[in-house]
């Protein structure tokens, strides 16, 4: 059994706890929310009203935060984790930021004496609730190893991909890609319609056609070929569109610092800026197919 201090009890972070619960961790949980702490305490984890008090007699800190200078806060703050983990801590980071800010804070680590990986994670918070996300995981590989064990009862697939931020740099380009085939399935669909195809039809050919993919798939955006897409839910997300945003604005940064050309994710991005700002930012981000003749 390890004590693990986990920060952050969002909809991904408190089922993510609960995992290792039931894999026979002991869990000190913190969260502003109180009503977040109280979920994590019937769960089984000990709530801790700051984060002093979760870090105490933690081997592994876990921290599942919203943004990039909430995080360097947590861990780089006076009062943060690198001043208060127990000496030989491993710090683990599944927010999703940007790679220059996982990279500074994972430096400040190890300046402080920690092993540090930034693991962000796939598969929203169906897979948190199931344990079967996907984490891509940057460090060092001694960090990666250790972080290994810890991780495993969250994950289905864990996935070492390189040196500090490059957990980062793999979930954006992920997420980059997953925004783009959305779109495009979306637009195949709204194709198929205007030419008379019927959905099920049109899915039956392009999952099995040179087509397929995991948007098509697994998440079809119209209701009936995939029971469990959030299309057969009224586009209740899964994975909403603010999220969705979040992650391309963190790509677009990236493109910005590095030059890379990205035409179809700044189409993307400029598609998903539009559905948030019409008002659709809750709707799952398969929604956007109901949204391409409004936003187009």
């Amino acid at each position: 059994m390890t004590t693990i201090a986990f920060i952050g009890l969002g909809h991904m972070g408190l089922p993510m706890a609960k995992n290792l619960l039931a894999a026979g961790h002991a869990v000190r949980a913190h969260d502003l929310s109180a009503d977040a702490l109280e979920a994590a305490s019937a769960a089984g984890a000990t709530a801790c009203g700051s984060l002093g008090e979760a870090l105490s007699g933690a081997s592994v800190v876990i921290t599942m935060l919203t943004s990039g200078p909430v995080v360097e806060t947590v861990y780089c703050g006076p009062e943060g984790i690198i001043a208060g983990a127990a000496p030989g801590a491993l710090l683990v980071d599944s927010s999703t930021i940007d790679v220059k800010t996982a990279r500074r804070v994972a430096a400040a680590a190890e300046a402080g004496g920690f092993d540090m990986v930034d693991a962000p994670v796939s598969g929203g918070v169906s897979g948190a609730a199931a344990g079967t996300l996907a984490f891509m995981v940057g460090g060092s590989q001694t960090a990666f190893d250790r972080a290994e064990t810890v991780l495993e009862p969250m994950a289905a697939k864990i996935v070492h991909a390189g040196g500090s931020g490059n957990g980062q740099a793999a979930k954006i380009c992920n997420n980059m890609l997953l925004a783009i085939s959305m779109v495009g399935v979306c637009e195949a669909f709204t194709l198929g319609r205007a030419l008379g195809l019927e959905d099920q039809t049109f899915y039956d050919i392009a999952a099995n056609a040179s087509g397929q993919c995991w948007s098509l798939t697994s998440y079809c955006p119209v209701p009936g070929p995939v029971p469990s897409s959030p299309a057969n839910r009224a586009y209740q997300p899964g994975f909403a569109t603010a999220l969705m945003l979040k992650d391309l604005n963190l790509a677009m940064d990236a493109v910005g610092e590095t030059g890379a050309a990205t035409p179809l994710g700044a189409h993307a991005h400029k598609l998903y800026t539009a559905m948030a700002d019409n008002g659709h930012g809750d709707m799952d981000f398969s929604g956007i197919i109901n949204m391409l003749k409004e936003i187009g």
